[in-house]
């Protein structure tokens, strides 16, 4: 890999670290859509767990409910944003191990967790091939894994109102995602691609959501007019529903395995 590929690598890194902690005070308050997608992972995990890694923990919250889930198991959770791990330490304290890094570089060994368990995380790293091996690497003979993350289509109401096509997250399409698992070594056991609709009553609510959770790092750093406000939520009103304004996130949800 070249040193231009690296620096742009770790560029985008900070920028993803700098933004969500810029967001952890308030994320809880405005991760609505974020929880309510997580919890189509909450079924389908398994009755028993030893060694569970949450990746991308963001403040804890899920980390939180897997301690409680399997009151036995060592509990990790990761982020790459020393911000949220700081809110997480300070809400749910030490009996969770706190570990800074990053998905595609775990740093963990070998066989480290029977389960994994990742919300909304792995669309934000640019290597999806690098996040699977990983995977694969620290889990033991057995393990599993379960992940939502977006596909191509989210925010693309942000993305017309604001006529700005970079407002859509660029997310590996299913088919990258299915390729980069199937070449780590996992098998999926499960998955389902679901698009999921939440609604704000207005233009100002929609965009607290986005940039309240950290994820409006896209947008190029620009001075916005009243103009250009009054411009976006004159489309955005074309998109109103009766329940408000939409805004949709394509989810993947994967249940993956590595054989004994």
């Amino acid at each position: 890999m070249s040193d231009l590929m690296l620096n742009s690598e770790a560029n985008w890194q900070a920028r993803v670290a700098h933004a969500f902690s810029r967001a952890a005070p308030r994320y809880d308050v405005l991760a609505t859509a974020q929880r309510q997608i997580g919890e189509k992972l909450w079924g389908s995990l398994p009755p028993h767990a030893f060694n569970v890694l949450d990746m991308g923990c963001g403040t804890g919250y899920w980390t939180q409910r897997l301690a409680e889930r399997y009151p036995n198991a060592r509990i990790t959770g990761l982020d790459l944003a020393p911000g949220m791990l700081e809110q997480a330490r300070q809400r749910h304290g030490e009996s969770i191990y706190w570990q800074p890094g990053d998905a595609a570089a775990l740093p963990f060994g070998k066989h480290a967790f029977d389960l994994v368990f990742s919300n909304l995380a792995v669309q934000w790293c640019s290597d999806i091939g690098a996040v699977m091996e990983e995977l694969y690497r620290v889990l033991t003979p057995g393990g599993q894994a379960h992940i939502t993350t977006l596909l191509p289509g989210t925010l693309e109401e942000i993305a017309f109102a604001w006529q700005r096509p970079e407002a859509l997250l660029q997310t590996p399409d299913r088919a990258s995602v299915e390729r980069a698992i199937g070449e780590s070594g996992l098998t999926i056991a499960r998955q389902a691609a679901t698009v999921e609709r939440f609604y704000y009553p207005d233009l100002k609510a929609v965009m607290a959501s986005i940039k309240g959770v950290g994820a409006q790092i896209a947008r190029p750093q620009a001075s916005l007019s009243r103009n250009d406000v009054a411009a976006a939520q004159a489309r955005f009103e074309q998109l109103r529903q009766p329940e408000g304004l939409p805004v949709s996130y394509h989810c993947l949800t994967l249940h993956l395995e590595k054989s004994l």
